[in-house]
């Protein structure tokens, strides 16, 4: 039997939640190797594993890959959820490449200053709902339940996540749009993705101010650099 894919990161969304998302959707089971300190990633950093000194790392079929992109492409082709061709896989590509602008301002967002978080709030809000979330849902009216193709792919996963995280902003970001409506209610009963959004699966929650502070020290970061300048973003984690 293959060995379980092991998720090394720390224990929070961050990046890795998106390689959580695509593996619970592939139905594939995974370990995660959580370091909680600075100076427990700084030994990983030291054992070479990491070929740009950065997490995610992911152990699969291997291989110790990282860069969170490759990652999820490989899982993606691996298991199914890339499409069938060149031109679908352009397809998905294009979809999640745009979404991880907007995923990027909400994953962030908890970094920001307290007296930031509501400009930044109604700043992700409006790229939400003027530039991004139109596109899945002009996509979504020609009857399609999927974003590329007749099967669930990356691009479907993905967007669910992202909605949900939306929502968590504002609960209602999705009034204007009931084909995403549709198309959120519909995923999130697939057997795989309802299972990961249970209470007691890998899906992290939202960072809480003590989420916060562990990812302050371990990558010692500095609250309040992280979403300015209408989102750019001057750190990663």
């Amino acid at each position: 039997m293959a060995a379980k894919p092991k998720l090394h990161y720390f224990d929070g969304r961050g990046r890795m939640e998106s390689v959580r998302w695509l593996l619970a959707a592939a139905g594939v089971e995974f370990e995660e190797v959580i370091f909680e300190t600075a100076e427990e990633l700084q030994n990983l950093i030291k054992s070479g594993k990491l070929l740009y000194e950065q997490v995610p790392m992911v152990e699969i079929d291997g291989m110790k890959m990282v860069q969170t992109r490759a990652i999820l492409r490989y899982i993606a082709t691996k298991y199914n959820l890339y499409g069938k061709d060149l031109k679908e896989q352009l397809l998905i590509d294009m979809y999640v490449e745009g979404m991880r602008d907007l995923y990027d301002m909400i994953m962030f967002l908890p970094l920001a200053l307290p007296e930031e978080r509501e400009k930044n709030i109604i700043f992700i809000t409006e790229k939400a709902t003027q530039k991004f979330f139109p596109v899945y849902e002009k996509v979504l009216k020609d009857g399609k339940n999927y974003l590329v193709g007749n099967q669930l792919s990356w691009a479907d996963v993905h967007l669910l996540e992202l909605i949900l995280m939306a929502e968590e902003c504002k609960s209602d970001i999705l009034l204007a749009f009931p084909k995403l409506q549709e198309f959120k209610a519909r995923v999130s009963k697939l057997p795989r993705i309802q299972k990961f959004l249970q209470p007691g699966s890998a899906r992290r929650p939202p960072m809480d101010d003590a989420g916060i502070e562990a990812a302050k020290k371990i990558f010692k970061l500095e609250k309040g650099m992280f979403l300015k300048y209408s989102s750019t973003i001057l750190a990663e984690f």
